[in-house]
């Protein structure tokens, strides 16, 4: 229980920061370019592995199912949240994210016969009554010029994330947590290539160093590191408890959002995070689960 539980909390560390490192890149390049650059960057690491472990034999019947996987994470996922980020900050977009647990315990419930206790559900909501709060004592700023129309394609894309993580869980119990991510990868790439020859993929921001990096960071550290340790902690815990640590992205993305990019963190914002942290230790209280091992 320790090891995938800390692989899930240094995934979603990292995950926060790719907010941060999104909001940089895409204030850049156009999100098209930012994010078939991402999925480039993962592709290439990952083949460079694969010519030495070899890649795994996929079963006929999981085909769909793998690509359906990928379809709503990364290709349409990145489509509303590199928008979302155009428009929001990075900390509200954070934010939104803790919706994510409760879609996956509705959805886990229903198609993978997962059945969150009472007290898990009570931590959810404190959760994101925390969210709720944490959003409502945020202040205006240039970072968020438009947080209504920004805040509501993030959502869009945590519908797509849960998606994904019924998917994942459903894969999980054949195929490596790496490989499906591989997968994302490879499949993400193809995807967006495409959207390269669109005229408005290169209407850029202000170009330079700091955006180059920032994509570099997000096809390695978060689209390899976060996305492995992540599938991994989901491979070894019910979908509906590990996606429970989803809601701890909100607190530390709006801290790295303050420390690094200068946006506001209000005493009320600080209160609403301990909210948020209660109602993860709240909601790691145990499911019954049927027909899920």
């Amino acid at each position: 229980m320790f090891v995938p539980c800390l692989a899930l909390v240094t995934a979603v560390t990292i995950w926060a920061s790719s907010y941060v490192a999104m909001k940089i890149a895409v204030m850049a390049y156009s999100p098209v370019v930012v994010i078939f650059g991402r999925m480039a960057v993962a592709s290439i690491l990952f083949s460079l592995v694969a010519l030495r472990t070899g890649i795994p034999r996929v079963q006929r019947k999981d085909v769909g199912v793998i690509l359906l996987m990928a379809l709503c994470e990364p290709c349409l996922y990145f489509i509303f949240e590199a928008y979302a980020l155009r428009y929001t900050s990075a900390s509200q977009a954070g934010m939104v994210a803790a919706v994510l647990p409760l879609m996956v315990a509705a959805v886990a419930f229903v198609s993978l016969g997962e059945r969150p206790r009472a007290r898990t559900w009570a931590g959810f909501f404190v959760a994101v009554f925390g969210v709720v709060w944490l959003s409502a004592a945020g202040e205006s700023t240039e970072h968020a010029p438009n947080p209504v129309l920004g805040n509501a394609l993030e959502l869009a894309a945590m519908v797509c994330g849960t998606g994904y993580m019924v998917l994942l869980k459903r894969l999980s119990a054949s195929y490596s947590p790496w490989f499906l991510t591989a997968v994302q990868a490879i499949v993400g790439a193809l995807f967006y290539l495409p959207g390269l020859a669109m005229p408005f993929a290169w209407v850029h921001g202000d170009p330079g160093m700091g955006g180059i990096l920032a994509i570099l960071y997000l096809g390695s550290f978060v689209s390899i590191g976060a996305y492995g340790m992540y599938n991994y902690g989901l491979s070894r815990l019910p979908a509906s408890q590990a996606s429970a640590f989803i809601n701890l992205i909100p607190v530390l993305a709006a801290v790295m959002g303050t420390v690094l990019l200068g946006e506001t963190f209000t005493t009320g914002q600080i209160a609403a995070s301990a909210v948020v942290l209660v109602g993860v230790w709240l909601s790691q209280g145990g499911l019954r689960r049927v027909g899920v091992e």
